[in-house]
This record gives structure tokens, C-alpha cells and sequence, in this order.
């Protein structure tokens, strides 16, 4: 279900900081007309820890209502607290979405012990199929190979977001995983070499921008064209790259602010870029032909 690419979509908001849902309508609607596989709100690049309950189910069942089942929502579900984590995963089984993503625990650092136990309490509390969503960069916690093998024993844990940048540890957690197990890339520009590796798929930020060429990327993977699947990271790895000029989703939103697709506002603590790297974004969709799409977003 969770193959080939999907977008951790940001989330735009107002100048008031409320939800901006007609922005985020089209922008899910530019998404299923590129052709994505699947979309994942409220991770990390959708500035989740800022959003309340209610918005972050809100944000989530408008994207199962732009969807209409056309393509399946990963939502974002993760957190420090195992029994906040499943209270909010079971409301949003109860609102129908595909599965869940769920970032390890933060700041409190749980042994790899606390991981298996907070994943396995969370997969007995559902029914939904769940991606681990390992991302030591921002979490201070690593899922290590051993301890992705023992989650991926369980039933409904179905695979990982491997965000870790480590192209050893990804080959060894393929190496120990079934390989009904989906292992998917959480770094736009590892795509490549992860899938040759027998991963499956990528959970994309360069995808908020260019949806369609990222799946191409994927899917390019999938049928074995790396040749074809170069091709578009050499045009767009500048882009890849520039998307992490600054903490995610800053130069993301920023970069679609410019390409006419958001406003681009904040929550704090995100703040907008520097204008120093506010124009290196710029220099970066001149050169890949960007700006012109800002009428994408109608």
C-alpha cells in the first residue's frame, strides 16, 4: 500500500496562524493530479508538535475528504507518551485513514527495549497497519537493525521510514527484515541507492514541490530504470538539498511560498529562512524552471 512516493505534506496556515484549509485543499488536489501514491500528513514537515488535537485531525480528514480513496493517507501519529500516542492513533483509525506514521519517542530516549514496547503497545491498541518512522537528526534515538527485525515480527507493523542517512545500517535492516517488511526513505536524495537496496519507496519532501517528478523517481526504481530515475535526481538534487538549508519544512515552505503555492507562514519555534538562504531557494527554482508552476496551485 505504502509503495512508490509520498508526500509528508506541510501544512499552510493564515497570517493569523489559524489553518489554512483552502490552501490545503488545492495543494492535496495538486498532489492526487500529479499522480502520488500515497499522502502523509502531519509529520514532521507538517509541523505537527505545533498543531492541536483538533487540528491535526482536521488536517488529516482533509485529506481523506481531497482523497475520496483515490490514494491512501498515512497520518501522522507519534510522540513521547505511548498513551497520548494511542488515543490519538485510535481517532484516527476510527476517521478511516490507511495507517499511521509514528515517529519514535524524543527527548525521553527510550532504550531500544522502550522502543519495541512502545511500538508493540501501540500496535496491539489498532487495527491499522503502522510505519516506524526512525529519525535519530531529530529524535536523539536510533531504531537499530536488531530492534527493527523484532517490530517487524509483529503483524500490523509494516515498515519503516528510515531517516537515519546511514546507507549501512538501511542495507543491514533489509538484510533482517521479511521482505513483505516496506523499507522507505526518509532523505529525498537517498531514494536511489536505498531502493537498490530493495527498498521500496520514498516519504518525500521535494514532493510538496514536484510531485509528479518524485513519483516518476519512484516509480522509475520500482520497475529497476535507474538509468531514468538519475535522470530526474540530477535535475532536481539541488532542489533536494536546498529543502535542508534550514531546519524541514523551513526552505520547503518558503521555496512554495515563492512558487505561488502557500503563504508562506510559521508556527514558532519555526521562524523564516535567512534572507541570505531565502535567496539561494530562489536561485535553486530559477535553475529547475519552478517559478513557473505557481499556477499549479489552482
Amino acid at each position: 500500500m505504502f509503495t512508490g512516493c509520498g508526500t509528508a505534506l506541510v501544512t499552510p496556515f493564515r497570517r493569523d496562524l489559524s489553518l489554512d484549509e483552502e490552501t490545503l485543499r488545492a495543494l492535496v488536489r495538486r498532489q492526487i493530479d500529479a499522480g502520488i501514491d500515497f499522502l502523509v500528513p502531519c509529520g514532521t514537515t507538517g509541523e505537527s508538535p505545533t498543531l492541536t488535537r483538533a487540528e491535526h485531525l482536521r488536517v488529516v480528514g482533509i485529506a481523506l475528504e481531497e482523497a475520496q480513496g483515490k490514494v491512501p493517507v498515512l497520518a501522522g501519529a507519534g510522540g513521547y507518551n505511548t498513551s497520548e500516542v494511542i488515543e490519538l492513533a485510535r481517532e484516527l483509525e476510527r476517521m478511516g485513514v490507511a495507517g499511521i506514521l509514528s515517529v519514535t519517542p524524543y527527548y525521553n530516549k527510550p532504550t531500544q527495549e522502550g522502543l519495541y514496547q512502545h511500538y508493540k503497545g501501540i500496535a496491539s491498541s489498532i487495527r491499522l497497519p503502522i510505519v516506524v518512522y526512525s529519525v535519530q537528526g531529530r529524535t536523539g534515538v536510533n531504531v537499530e537493525p536488531a530492534t527493527m527485525a523484532r517490530l517487524a515480527a509483529i503483524e500490523n507493523i509494516v515498515g519503516v521510514k528510515e531517516a537515519s542517512g546511514n546507507i549501512g545500517q538501511m542495507a543491514t535492516i533489509l538484510n533482517e527484515v521479511p521482505t513483505t517488511f516496506t523499507v522507505l526513505s526518509g532523505d529525498d536524495a537517498l531514494t536511489i541507492p536505498l531502493m537498490a537496496l530493495g527498498g521500496r519507496g520514498i516519504i518525500s519532501v521535494a514532493a510538496n514541490q514536484i510531485p509528479g517528478e518524485m513519483t516518476q523517481l519512484a516509480q522509475a526504481c520500482l520497475r529497476g530504470d535507474f538509468e531514468a530515475a538519475r535522470r530526474v535526481q540530477a535535475r532536481y538534487l539541488p532542489l533536494m538539498n536546498i529543502n535542508f538549508v534550514e531546519s524541514n519544512p523551513i526552505p520547503v515552505k518558503a521555496a512554495m511560498g515563492l512558487m505561488g503555492l502557500l503563504d508562506p507562514v510559521y508556527r514558532l519555534p519555526m521562524t523564516p529562512p535567512s534572507p541570505a538562504n531565502l535567496a539561494r531557494i530562489a536561485k535553486v527554482l530559477e535553475a529547475a524552471g519552478l517559478p513557473r508552476r505557481a499556477s499549479d496551485a489552482s
